[in-house]
């Protein structure tokens, strides 16, 4: 059978992030990708100029379409910047039964333009996040969901991601991709224990997009019958190559894109 993933969020024009970033990762990873846009960005690798919200009718409706013909394997959830938004997915999310929602709290991009509503914090924390398996926070986000201060310590990054881990999700990884170590890790935190991810960190400028490349990742993996621990390792690799291989792509004059691509446009 072939496995099927959906991504929730919004478009980038760009293509490096959002839904583009989405489906190219579960491409290469082997998984046939749906979509459900939740809103339009103008935006390019040095910023966003202009934001489009897809009526909260529309939202529903789309995941209707998706959710009656296709057998959805995983959910991604990215950028839903309305409380409006949030509400039609937490309720189509509920009429369908969705399995496996991973869900990235997309807040800020990377050139730091603000993509999700202060007054819709509240509703992303009571609607969405008790329905994840997994929520995926960097640590800004992390932040901001738990009212705190930037996590720079790996302690503090657990004790945060335990703080959201109380609002209902089964696991938080915490993306320790923003901070300045010699490593970049991550820490999978649940009721049973604490699972690092670490690689190198890379010094490259073009990592747009990745955020919603390793939440794709990993819902990619449970697409594919992995269990979370396996998918996320699975993703923490990906994610890595994907930032190694940036470089051979020119793209943009600001933070460009990750490579998705990269075995198989070698092979070529």
């Amino acid at each position: 059978m072939t496995p099927i993933a959906v991504t929730i969020a919004g478009s980038d024009s760009s293509g490096g992030a959002g839904i583009q970033a989405d489906l190219k990762t579960f491409g290469a990873l082997g998984v046939y990708g749906a979509s459900v846009l939740t809103a339009l960005t103008a935006q390019n690798t040095q910023g966003v100029t202009a934001i489009h919200d897809v009526p909260a009718d529309f939202i529903a409706a789309q995941i209707d379409a998706v959710f009656t013909d296709l057998d959805i394997g995983a959910v991604k959830i990215g950028m839903l910047s309305q409380v409006p938004a949030i509400k039609a997915v937490a309720a189509g999310l509920t009429r369908h039964d969705a399995q496996n929602i991973v869900l990235d709290p997309v807040m800020v991009a990377t050139s730091g333009d603000r993509l999700l509503a202060v007054e819709a914090i509240a509703a992303l924390c009571r609607d969405l996040i008790p329905r994840a398996l997994v929520v995926t926070p960097n640590l800004h986000e992390a932040a901001a969901l738990t009212d705190a201060s930037v996590a720079r310590t790996e302690p503090k990054m657990e004790a945060q991601a335990r703080q959201i881990l109380a609002l209902g999700p089964r696991y938080v990884l915490i993306k320790g991709g923003h901070g300045d170590s010699a490593e970049s890790v991550d820490l999978l935190i649940s009721k049973d224990g604490v699972v690092r991810l670490a690689s190198p960190r890379i010094a490259t400028r073009n990592t747009h997009g990745t955020g919603c490349t390793l939440s794709s990742a990993i819902a990619a993996g449970l697409a594919k019958g992995l269990d979370l621990v396996a998918a996320a390792r699975e993703a923490k690799t990906y994610v890595t190559e994907t930032i190694k291989a940036a470089d051979q792509l020119t793209v943009g004059h600001g933070h460009g894109p990750l490579n998705h691509f990269h075995a198989y446009w070698r092979r070529a």
